[in-house]
């Protein structure tokens, strides 16, 4: 049974997974194949971007629960910085493997979350948790106010770039909710 070729083999869905042999990933370095999916959340099923940003929520909990204002801010910034080096690095290497900006590879919402996390700080209430990820999730969806042309950038710059702009817009919000509030 043939099938056409833009069915086998879609970079902005997850249905070529799916699809994808098992020796689709053969070859694919281990470490950057982790670091593009996010520790692998990528592959599940069904909006791996949200999947992505969740994981940032889990992964940052535990600062928001039990560490000072000051630890959880520069914990989660540097955790920003590194893995954007790392996730920029990870994404253009996976674009050799699945095409332009897959969407498997969802380091760069793990980033943006994190961004967008930055002034939800021990203290705050619960649901700017809530907030941080809806925001950040329209932004990364919907793209508006410079955020799709961050995307022309070559390579993993352009991957990661729409979604650090994305955190920055959720975060800056974040802010002035928290001045006002």
């Amino acid at each position: 049974m043939s099938t056409p070729e833009n069915e086998r083999f879609d970079p902005r869905t997850a249905a070529h997974i799916r699809r994808r042999p098992k020796s689709g990933d053969e070859g694919f370095p281990f470490i950057p194949r982790m670091l593009a999916t996010s520790f692998f959340v990528g592959y599940l099923p069904l909006a791996p971007g949200t999947w992505g940003a969740c994981l940032a929520i889990v992964l940052w909990l535990p600062l928001y629960l039990w560490a000072s204002p000051a630890l959880c801010f520069w914990a989660t910034f540097v955790a920003a910085v590194v893995y954007t080096v790392g996730g920029t690095w990870a994404s253009s290497v996976s674009e050799k493997y699945w095409g332009k900006d897959p969407v498997i590879a969802c380091a760069d919402e793990t980033v943006g979350q994190w961004i967008s996390l930055l002034p939800v700080l021990p203290g705050c209430p619960w649901w700017e948790i809530l907030l941080s990820l809806a925001l950040f999730r329209f932004f990364d969806i919907v793209k508006p106010l410079g955020i799709r042309a961050m995307e022309r950038l070559p390579r993993g710059y352009g991957m990661m770039a729409d979604d650090i702009l994305a955190g920055i817009y959720s975060a800056i919000i974040i802010c002035v909710l928290n001045i006002l509030v």
